[in-house]
């Protein structure tokens, strides 16, 4: 029989906090605690030394009768049905989609405080994460489907309500493209040509093309589906603009927002696409027109050094910047000469954000000779006012955060939009990554920051447990992280 019962309406939330309650009582060797790891955990006398979350939520969930925590967690949700938390995430982001006024008013008057005091759950990741921030319904539904105003949306509902019209056949296309239905959109662009030049009424004003990007409109047509290089084809076949620019982010063509996009990396076909748009004629040199970002500076500002990489052996413009950013080191010497002094074109800005980039993607070499040459280890850099170590410590590259180590970089100083130092991104980093070798290099990391004098506040370790984010009790139950947090001497500096 099970020590405990569920009630009819269970708050997932508070079985989660007595979860994290529990882990810390575990770990301080309280007596009841330990005395329920070791009856209801098949292993509680071999964790108790390495205890974590998911052992302290895997007893709660035997004491009340299940097997595992996702089953005690379906069972609440089960329970609860369209009231549980994920239901109602879920029926706000389809009224959002659909512009259904009615229904999201009541959910907000219903869940108000969650939906706009928790961050969004959304769908699917990187789409469609509602602003549930603004005062009214119809104001949410305006801003997610990316028109000027009320009275603009209704106009747009309307015309997709009337058989034939041009704006119902567009939004129809468009619907046909993220889903892949290749068919589909065939048949309309035969039906009606004029569709591949028609623009959006919405304020990006995109074409059909640009919907391949997956990247500026609206966040619920954000996708990416498997057949998108076939979607591409069809679309250029019929007579699609290959270097249209849209008004998303001050001006896009389609090939800047395939290559900046997370859908179309995630879905496996972020290089084949960029080839075909290259294949139709694109021109990869610039984000949108004339003045705008280089397209592979660009990439790299996204977190898309893959894209990148591909688009510079496909011949695309690189700058100090660029190569900085996707480790061409001989390219990088045609910039910056012996003296530290810049040539070829050069800007000081472009050194900087090269950078940042290099340290962001571990191009190690590119690090040392930037330092060599006058880049100040301290400068904070675009876009959170980091330095080159936060970075290098978030992507756990190990080799880079040795080499900024020798340059004696500051190591307690905080960017501006998280507020924390090069350790502390580091094991944020730690906690984060479901990728074994990753977390493997995150220790070395922290081993190297601590060794060289950072420390962490206690002020940090609370405050992200009370995001729910429970880094401290992670902390303090992995042998390996204490370890790494209490190693030996800094090492000497650079000889």
């Amino acid at each position: 029989m099970p020590d405990r019962s569920l009630p009819d309406r269970p708050d997932l939330r508070q079985y989660k906090k007595q979860a994290k309650e529990l882990l810390k009582k575990i770990l301080a060797a309280d007596t009841d605690s330990v005395r329920r790891l070791h009856e209801h955990h098949p292993h509680g006398a071999e964790r108790q030394s390495n205890v974590a979350l998911a052992d302290a939520q895997l007893i709660l969930a035997r004491e009340h009768g299940f097997d595992s925590w996702p089953k005690f967690v379906h069972e609440i949700q089960s329970r609860l049905r369209e009231h549980a938390p994920a239901a109602i995430w879920q029926a706000a982001e389809r009224a959002i989609e659909g512009g259904d006024v009615t229904t999201l008013e009541k959910l907000l008057r219903d869940h108000g405080t969650m939906l706009r005091r928790q961050g969004p759950v959304t769908s699917w990741w990187g789409g469609l994460a509602p602003d549930y921030s603004a005062a009214d319904a119809r104001t949410m539904i305006v801003n997610n489907h990316d028109f000027e105003s009320w009275e603009q949306f209704e106009s747009c509902a309307e015309a997709r309500k009337t058989p034939g019209s041009l704006v119902a056949q567009f939004e129809d296309a468009v619907e046909a493209i993220i889903h892949g239905e290749v068919t589909t959109l065939k048949r309309m662009l035969a039906e009606r040509p004029e569709l591949i030049r028609t623009r959006s009424t919405r304020k990006h004003h995109s074409t059909l093309l640009h919907y391949v990007g997956a990247n500026g409109v609206e966040g619920f047509r954000q996708r990416t589906p498997k057949n998108a290089v076939q979607v591409a084809e069809v679309l250029l076949e019929a007579g699609a603009e290959v270097d249209a620019v849209a008004d998303m982010y001050g001006g896009s063509k389609t090939v800047g927002l395939v290559a900046t996009s997370i859908h179309p990396k995630n879905a496996g076909v972020q290089d084949e696409l960029i080839g075909v748009f290259i294949a139709h004629g694109a021109h990869i040199d610039r984000l949108g027109g004339e003045g705008s970002t280089p397209l592979i500076n660009g990439c790299l500002a996204n977190g898309r050094p893959g894209a990148a990489e591909y688009l510079a052996r496909r011949g695309a413009v690189i700058d100090l910047e660029g190569a900085a950013g996707i480790g061409r080191l001989d390219l990088v010497r045609g910039f910056v000469a012996d003296d530290g002094s810049l040539i070829n074109g050069a800007t000081h800005e472009q050194m900087r954000d090269g950078f940042s980039w290099a340290c962001e993607y571990g191009r190690t070499d590119v690090v040392e000779f930037l330092l060599e040459r006058g880049m100040d280890v301290a400068a904070r850099l675009r876009p959170h006012t980091q330095t080159g170590l936060h970075w290098a410590a978030y992507g756990a590259h190990v080799e880079t955060v040795k080499a900024l180590l020798r340059h004696r970089p500051p190591l307690d100083v905080r960017d501006e939009s998280f507020d924390g130092t090069p350790l502390e991104w580091a094991l944020y980093a730690w906690g984060t990554t479901p990728n074994r070798a990753e977390r493997n290099e995150c220790y070395e990391v922290v081993a190297l920051l601590s060794a060289a004098g950072a420390a962490l506040s206690q002020a940090w370790i609370d405050a992200d447990e009370d995001r729910g984010l429970p880094l401290g009790a992670w902390m303090r139950a992995d042998a390996r992280m204490q370890a790494a947090l209490n190693v030996g001497p800094a090492p000497s500096p650079k000889g």
